[in-house]
């Protein structure tokens, strides 16, 4: 089995190039998915809620992403909670014995040191203000941009 990683900054490509490596005939992990999918579990939003004395569940992304404006630090304690969660479902997939190639769409492969899990790592690169276009353009914020792409 070949293990593909595929990391770069925010914005900068990374799922368009997993979904053009994969030509729809071998599986994509996307890390940023699996984190969408984690503020679906309950577990996980009462986690989040004790962590940062949130009280309630409803836009429980926008109340984060605001604390975060307020205090960058709070990433951190972020990612100690998220980091595990999304690293335990990538293994999981890795499992899969039976399949031939593996796409991984993982932002902070290099950071979490996740290396060693790979075959093949590519780097998706783009200009800053190409980045900031495509994520303002989804919708983002410039502010959240500019902290987590940091």
């Amino acid at each position: 089995m070949i293990k593909i990683g595929i990391t770069g900054s925010l914005a900068s490509g990374k799922s368009t190039v997993a979904k053009l490596i994969s030509r729809g005939r071998h599986p994509i992990f996307n890390a940023d998915k699996a984190v969408a999918d984690l503020y679906k579990k309950k577990d996980f939003i009462k986690k989040i809620k004790k962590k940062f004395n949130i009280t309630n569940s409803k836009n429980i992304r926008k109340k984060i992403k605001n604390l975060i404006q307020k205090d960058k630090k709070k990433i951190k304690k972020l990612e100690l909670i998220i980091h595990p969660l999304v690293r335990k479902e990538m293994l999981s997939l890795m499992r899969l014995k039976k399949k031939k190639i593996l796409i991984f769409d993982i932002p902070l492969l290099i950071e979490s040191k996740l290396m060693k899990y790979f075959d093949i790592i590519v780097f998706v690169g783009a200009k800053r203000k190409v980045r900031l276009k495509r994520y303002l353009h989804k919708k983002g914020n410039r502010k959240i941009f500019t902290i987590l792409d940091k």
